[in-house]
């Protein structure tokens, strides 16, 4: 199987449980997750060479994250030990028609406060086929932003693919820094994850206003901004309730489009790692050279799976989602 880096900042995650607001909680539930680390746990589940890099204290709170990414078979040879503290957030679980809440408790994180990249570059992309990053790092700092571009370039030189999912979060850093980020980075990038709000409010696309599928239009106008950019995917959510969304998987590559079936999900045990475990399963599939209906199929058929289990990141084995996809009614697999 293929070797791939993903880097990011790997947190504790804090979770209500359902019915109970952070205000009144008297306890949470913990949890360790982020984007990019829980992209690498799909990917060596199933079966590749994903190595993790980021930065945790010297602690345990550090070693417990380390623990997390071990357990799930991914490589924590560049996960540096050093600064003050770990990143942490809150979930409010969301119910019916109250949606689920993010409460950030990140800044000054060892990772957050890395001023200098402290890997051997040469041995971090060496034999990498893809180095997976998201739009959530760039957002920590200015010296963020452009460690991630030194990155990205150095990744490149040593033959790498690059692969960016988008993944805005306003919380993180207004849509004028993201844009800007954004036309720095996009001429670098080979695939990249990125919807229909992206391409309007990021892209700067115009809406459409046609009568046939709007997502085609939408990647098409995307490659035409970035022709270097072969592959584009995405989800379309149809929420009814915080714990009952309908989900469709896009794949666009060499002007193809293809859609997965609809996904109906509910009850949705925990909505948040949704994206990263398709993002691993769009990747996946690219890597083993699978056909695009194939590709996005398993993908958003991961996606399903990965809302049915608490904690962020996808907990199925390839073989797993197959049997899924093949029944997909919850009935007992004897």
């Amino acid at each position: 199987m293929a070797k791939i880096v993903t880097l990011g900042e790997i947190m504790l995650r804090l979770s209500t449980t359902v019915g109970t607001r952070v205000a009144r909680a008297h306890s949470f539930r913990a949890h360790y997750g982020g984007g990019e680390a829980n992209v690498a746990i799909s990917l060596a589940n199933y079966g590749h060479h994903v190595s993790f890099a980021s930065k945790v204290p010297e602690n345990h709170l550090g070693k417990a994250a380390i623990e997390h990414l071990r357990r799930s078979g991914v490589d924590t040879q560049f996960m540096l030990a050093g600064g003050e503290r770990l990143g942490t957030y809150y979930l409010e679980m969301g119910s019916g028609a109250r949606a689920s809440q993010v409460i950030y408790d990140r800044k000054g994180s060892s990772f957050a406060e890395m001023t200098a990249l402290e890997w051997d570059i040469d041995q971090l992309f060496k034999d990498v086929a893809i180095f997976h990053i998201s739009g959530i790092t760039p957002a920590l700092s200015d010296t963020w932003r452009s460690m991630t571009l030194d990155l990205i370039k150095a990744a490149k030189n040593s033959g790498c693919l690059i692969s960016l999912d988008i993944n805005y979060r306003q919380k993180l850093w207004g849509t004028n820094g993201c844009k800007a980020f954004l036309k720095e980075v996009l001429p670098l990038i080979d695939i990249c994850s990125a919807g229909k709000l992206d391409a309007q409010y990021l892209l700067e696309i115009s809406p459409y206003t046609g009568s046939d599928n709007e997502m085609i239009y939408y990647n098409e106008q995307m490659h035409q901004l970035y022709p270097n950019i072969k592959i584009f995917y995405s989800t379309i959510r149809t929420v009814y309730s915080a714990s009952h969304n309908d989900l469709v998987g896009t794949f666009w590559s060499n002007g193809k489009y293809v859609e997965s079936r609809v996904h109906t999900i509910n009850p949705i045990v925990d909505r948040i790692g949704g994206g990263d475990a398709f993002a691993g399963g769009i990747l996946h599939g690219i890597l083993t050279n699978q056909e695009p209906q194939q590709i996005v199929d398993f993908a958003t058929a991961a996606s399903a799976l990965e809302h049915t289990v608490f904690g962020d990141e996808n907990q199925f084995s390839e073989s797993e989602i197959i049997a899924y996809m093949a029944s997909s009614s919850g009935e007992v697999l004897r």
